[in-house]
């Protein structure tokens, strides 16, 4: 039955695709439990998970089983957010180390990083929050604006300069 499920949805049916998620969410989600950095997210990841099987179903070969399929992607997407989990530990471990203890920002400084911010082009204020407030990858950054990956390493470049520039900062 489940083969037949495989066929359909490497067809390209929809319905086929729901039957199998529900059949294997449960699943999924207790093994991401597992290996997510933070538990809360293993929902997330695995509904990122289903949407990549999704887009990739046509890869899913005959004899495989769905569910090793959909795990083998879950288990990337948990690689990679602890890889993303590091590198926001090792950025954020890096910025406190460079700033004294006294050193808390104000509603001041909060507004003029508002005020500065609202300066930059829209295209480098979506790339420097993505990126710096809400630490996705640069990659990451690319794919969801649709900018070449060369393009949001610049705005990361120049909007730092530029905002370090008018908060009369060094870089």
């Amino acid at each position: 039955m489940t083969d037949r499920r495989h066929v359909q949805a490497r067809k390209g049916s929809e319905a086929a695709f729901a039957v199998l998620v529900s059949e294997h969410q449960q699943a999924v989600r207790q093994f991401l439990r597992r290996l997510a950095a933070n538990p809360a997210d293993a929902d997330d990841l695995a509904q990122e998970a289903f949407v990549t099987a999704w887009e990739r179903i046509d890869r899913l070969q005959s004899g495989v089983s769905f569910r090793t399929f959909v795990c083998g992607i879950a288990w990337k997407k948990a690689q990679n957010d602890r890889r993303r989990i590091r590198r926001s530990e090792t950025r954020d471990g890096a910025w406190l180390s460079l700033r004294s203890e006294a050193e808390t920002p104000t509603h001041e400084t909060r507004l003029s990083l508002d005020k500065a911010m609202q300066s930059l082009p829209l295209d480098m204020r979506a790339v420097i929050s993505l990126c710096v407030a809400e630490d996705y990858s640069h990659a990451e950054a690319a794919r969801i604006l649709g900018l070449p990956l060369g393009t949001v390493k610049s705005h990361i470049q120049r909007g730092r300069a530029r905002l370090c520039e008018l908060l009369g900062v060094e870089p």
